[in-house]
């Protein structure tokens, strides 16, 4: 994984599936059509690297099992464009959707209902607060993401103490939620560093510019950021470099885009934590088949994290996302 050997143990794993919690076996219900050789996918945001490496691979899948994949998306990673695209795809009835949802409790309504249309629900990336509505969920295990983040973090400021900060994008989003959390738990076991309070981004990238800046005036003694997406990430090297602080300042970000790897690449980014999408999407078209045919599947997922540096990067580049299939 990374020159340093700690971090190997942590992130050596590959991204290999495992289940989590009681391993319980979701519930197939409804009165799906075990013929229906309709999928349909609608993933966070149209044109997103870490949706469209998912996509890439679900269509793959799809393809090589002989069914037909729908896929879709929102301009924007919010609830109102992809609640509307749900319910043309309902109309429509799919054997299963499976999606990313954009909210935990406002898409869990429209999903009940394609759920009593007879359509398979499968979670993917994200997943509602109700957990009776998806019949399985496959996501990153984004609290042990962001103790990873962490963890590289401290390797990679050895014995330098200061302040650090933690961008998230928007509250309420459970995934970048989870890694900040985990970050958080894990820097506060190190009292040579000084967590500062996370901020929030909105998911743009300028207002994560804008944060660090500020941040930058206010303490001076800023030694790391931890971006918990794309945006924030971007947006943070993008502070740093105009600062003249990049490299000084430790930046781990979190994805794997063509812009982030370039980033890595440039010394505008130390470290990424990385995830595997197109695991999750060849997983979860193989659920949703198995749920269309009445077979059971494990009721949630998680997988592992990659930290990836620019010592280990040539090695690790079948983690990169893509921009297009």
């Amino acid at each position: 994984m990374r020159t340093h050997k700690g971090l190997l143990a942590l992130g050596a794993a590959a991204l290999l599936l495992a289940g989590c919690g009681s391993g319980q076996i979701g519930d197939t219900g409804g009165q799906t059509d075990p013929n229906n050789k309709n999928l349909a996918l609608i993933t966070g945001q149209r044109g997103e690297p870490f949706y469209v490496s998912l996509e890439c691979a679900a269509q793959q899948e799809a393809a090589a099992q002989g069914y037909q994949l729908n896929a879709q998306a929102p301009e924007k990673f919010e609830q109102a464009e992809q609640s509307q695209i749900l319910g043309g795809i309902v109309s429509s009835k799919p054997g299963a959707v499976i999606i990313a949802p954009t909210d935990d409790k406002a898409l869990a309504a429209p999903l009940q209902q394609a759920k009593g249309n007879g359509i398979q629900v499968v979670e993917v990336d994200t997943a509602l607060e109700d957990r009776s509505i998806a019949v399985t969920s496959l996501s990153s295990d984004n609290y042990a993401g962001g103790q990873l983040a962490a963890q590289t973090l401290v390797q990679l400021l050895g014995e330098k103490g200061g302040s650090v900060l933690a961008l998230n994008t928007k509250a309420g989003t459970s995934t970048t939620d989870e890694r900040a959390k985990g970050f958080e738990d894990e820097i506060r076991k190190h009292p040579n560093l000084k967590l500062l309070p996370t901020q929030y981004t909105e998911n743009e990238p300028a207002t994560a510019a804008q944060i660090v800046s500020s941040t930058l005036a206010a303490n001076p003694d800023l030694v790391g950021v931890f971006g918990t997406n794309l945006n924030t990430g971007e947006g943070a090297g993008t502070a740093l470099s105009n600062a003249g602080k990049s490299g000084q300042v430790q930046l781990v970000g979190f994805d794997a885009s063509p812009k982030q790897v370039d980033d890595l690449r440039n010394g505008r980014v130390q470290a990424l934590i990385a995830q595997d999408p197109a695991k999750i999407g060849k997983e979860g078209v193989a659920r949703a088949i198995s749920a269309i045919k009445g077979q059971p599947v494990e009721r949630e997922t998680k997988t592992e994290m990659i930290s990836i540096t620019r010592d280990n990067m040539d090695q690790q580049s079948q983690y990169f996302y893509k921009s297009q299939c």
